[in-house]
C-alpha cells in the first residue's frame, strides 16, 4: 500500500485546493515573503542532501550531461506546453478565476512547483524506499512541506496547482511498483550520489522560487535518471585506474 505517496499526492490536492480559495484574501505582501521563506526551505533541504554526497565528479557529470540531454531534446519546452494544458481545463471549471500575473510567470512558476513536487530528490528516493521497506518516512516528512507550499503558489496560480498531484502520484507510484527491481541494484554509495543530484535540482528551485535565477530545471531532470548508473561506472570502472 503506497500510504506515503496518497499521504504526499493528498497534501498537494487539499493545498492547491486551500490556497485557490482564500488567495484573495491574502495580501500580496504576504504571498511574496512565505514563498522567499519556501524557497530558503527547498535550498536547505537541496544543501542537506547534498552534503552526504560520495562521489562528487559522477554528479557533477550526471548534472552537466543530464541537463545537455534535457536541453537538446528541450524538455522544459515540453513541460511548458503541458503546464499550459494542465491551465485549460481549469480555466473552463473556474471561469471566474482572474489570475494577477503575467503568463510568462504563470508558466515560469507552474514549472519550478512541478519539478519541486514530482521530481526532487525526496520525493524519489522516498517512493523507492517506501516500495522497498514500507518506511513512508521520507516521503510524509516532504508532505509538510509541500501542503504549505502549494497553498501559497495556489494564492497566485489558482486551483491548477492542486491537479500537479495527478502525474506526481503516477510517478511515484511507478517509482514505488519498481522498487523491487531497482534498489537490490543500488548501493549506499549510489544512494548518496543520488539524493545529492536531487539537492542540486532542489537548490536550484529554491533559486527559482526566490527568483534570483531562473535556472533549467526542468531541463535538469535526466540528471536523475543518469545519476546511479554513471555513479556505478565511477566506482566499478573510473577509480580502480586512478
Amino acid at each position: 500500500m503506497p500510504t506515503g505517496i496518497i499521504i504526499n499526492t493528498s497534501s498537494i490536492l487539499l493545498g492547491g485546493l486551500l490556497g485557490g480559495l482564500i488567495g484573495n484574501k491574502l495580501s500580496e505582501g504576504f504571498k511574496t515573503d512565505i514563498t522567499l521563506i519556501f524557497g530558503v526551505c527547498s535550498m536547505g533541504m537541496g544543501i542537506y542532501s547534498i552534503g552526504p554526497m560520495k562521489y562528487m565528479p559522477a554528479v557533477i557529470f550526471a548534472l552537466v550531461i543530464g541537463t545537455g540531454i534535457g536541453l537538446i531534446i528541450h524538455l522544459g519546452e515540453y513541460i511548458n506546453k503541458g503546464a499550459k494544458l494542465m491551465q485549460q481545463p481549469i480555466s473552463k471549471l473556474f471561469p471566474n478565476e482572474n489570475l494577477k500575473i503575467s503568463d510568462e510567470e504563470f508558466i515560469n512558476s507552474l514549472v519550478t512547483i512541478i519539478v519541486l513536487f514530482c521530481a526532487s530528490g525526496t520525493g524519489i528516493y522516498g517512493s523507492l524506499d517506501a516500495g522497498m521497506t514500507g518506511d513512508n518516512t521520507v516521503l510524509i516528512s516532504k508532505s509538510i512541506l509541500d501542503f504549505f507550499t502549494a497553498v501559497i503558489f495556489a494564492c497566485n496560480l489558482g486551483y491548477v496547482v492542486s491537479i500537479i498531484a495527478i502525474p506526481q502520484f503516477i510517478f511515484f507510484y511507478i517509482l514505488f511498483l519498481l522498487a523491487k527491481f531497482i534498489y537490490p541494484l543500488t548501493t549506499p554509495d549510489m544512494i548518496l550520489d543520488f539524493k545529492a543530484c536531487g539537492g542540486f535540482l532542489m537548490l536550484a528551485t529554491g533559486f527559482r522560487m526566490i527568483k534570483v535565477k531562473m535556472f533549467p530545471t526542468a531541463d535538469m531532470i535526466p540528471a536523475m535518471i543518469i545519476i546511479m548508473p554513471l555513479s556505478w561506472i565511477w566506482i566499478n570502472w573510473i577509480l580502480p585506474i586512478l
